[in-house]
């Protein structure tokens, strides 16, 4: 829906103050602890955070693409662990659902999703198969009026706290690639469901992934989400709205970072004065402004053009690409500014650079990305369009 601007204001403020107030002052305790606080994940659902892309018929906010991504811009401003918690709920975990669920499972659980009382989870990458959608080796065979799923899925978010797993699982054997593949929702209760342990990671402590185990899982066939063999085309379906989302919390992320530089510049003095004198220190926060307001403006760009109507694939892996490299490359010139303070964790900046390094990966690769641009620009000379 498209938001009156009061509300819309309304609510940006009140997740800035949460943001701000609440998740801020306890980012370190949750890089140590590797775990959100219950009262904070209580809070975040009673302020809607899970329900952002979930109908208003269903218990959710119902946000446009432009009001999920100023969403996303003040999320972005603390560590991304706190967005994680919701995210899977924001993107397919809940969009697979509402674009192609049937109504006995959108009435089952889209509510349910909106609240938090139902975690999602995405279940589509395996030790082969990550960039390469088309290749999932997970099976799921017909059994009467159901399926029985076998396979292994790797670096699954939420996996250890999801209720109720998306899963990509093939269900033509003799059709290679995405026209074979199906989705499918699992209980996290299904006989023959398990989770693995959360893995180590570079970054993001606080936001777990963790491998998933089918072992002869029998599902409904009313448990499959779409037609049989469509499971790709759901996939796909929502990455548009996945990318324009992850760019606006490393948008966000941007932002704090140069909110960071420059507040540290203006104190931390050398050679008699503080460092924000100097012109070579004013050159790397001034990039990273350019940089940051650069991703919010065509992130908004494209958002406004989807919420249109119109088709935003190629834009949606601009902005991607671009703010996920802005991103990094903030972050790497933030230690350059704080210098020591930078490397040391007191400060938190190389907890950011740390951060930072996933959003290159997850949504489609920078290499995957270019890959689409490329691929959609060619289709636009082939109708004569550029």
């Amino acid at each position: 829906m498209a938001f009156d601007p009061e509300i819309r204001d309304a609510l940006i403020e009140q997740v800035r103050r949460f943001v701000r107030e609440r998740c801020v002052p306890i980012e370190a305790r949750v890089a140590d602890d590797d775990a959100i606080p219950a009262e904070i994940i209580t809070e975040m659902k009673q302020l809607g955070l899970f329900g952002l892309a979930v109908p208003e018929d269903f218990g959710g906010l119902g946000l446009d693409m432009e009001t999920e991504c100023l969403v996303g811009f003040e999320l972005g401003w603390t560590s991304p662990a706190f967005r994680s918690a919701a995210g899977t709920n924001i993107g397919i975990g809940s969009q697979a659902l509402v674009l192609f669920g049937t109504d006995a499972q959108k009435t089952e659980w889209l509510p349910k999703i909106a609240t938090g009382e139902v975690v999602t989870s995405f279940a589509l990458t395996e030790p082969e198969a990550g960039s390469d959608a088309g290749s999932v080796k997970t099976k799921a065979a017909p059994d009467g009026d159901g399926y029985i799923l076998n396979g292994t899925k790797r670096f699954i978010t939420n996996a250890n706290i999801a209720d109720l797993f998306t899963v990509m699982a093939r269900t033509d054997p003799d059709t290679p690639g995405g026209k074979g593949l199906s989705a499918f929702i699992v209980r996290r209760d299904t006989p023959g469901v398990s989770v693995g342990p959360p893995e180590k990671k570079m970054g993001q402590q606080g936001a777990q992934i963790c491998d998933v185990m089918f072992d002869n899982v029998r599902i409904g066939g009313d448990m499959r989400i779409g037609g049989e063999g469509e499971g790709f085309k759901v996939a796909m379906s929502v990455l548009d709205k996945g990318r324009l989302h992850i760019s606006s919390v490393c948008a966000g992320m941007a932002e704090r970072l140069v909110s960071e530089m420059v507040n540290y510049a203006m104190e931390r003095e050398q050679f008699g004065k503080p460092i924000m004198q100097h012109q070579l220190i004013q050159a790397l926060i001034a990039d990273s402004q350019a940089e940051a307001y650069a991703s919010r403006c065509m992130i908004l760009d494209a958002a406004r053009k989807r919420d249109a109507g119109e088709k935003v694939t190629m834009l949606a892996s601009c902005c991607k690409m671009f703010a996920s490299e802005a991103v990094g490359r903030i972050a790497d010139r933030a230690v350059q500014v704080f210098g020591g303070a930078g490397y040391v964790s007191d400060y938190g900046i190389e907890r950011f650079y740390r951060d930072a390094r996933i959003f290159r990966l997850y949504e489609g690769t920078t290499q995957i990305q270019q890959i689409v641009i490329a691929r959609e620009l060619s289709r636009a000379a082939k109708r004569g369009e550029i």
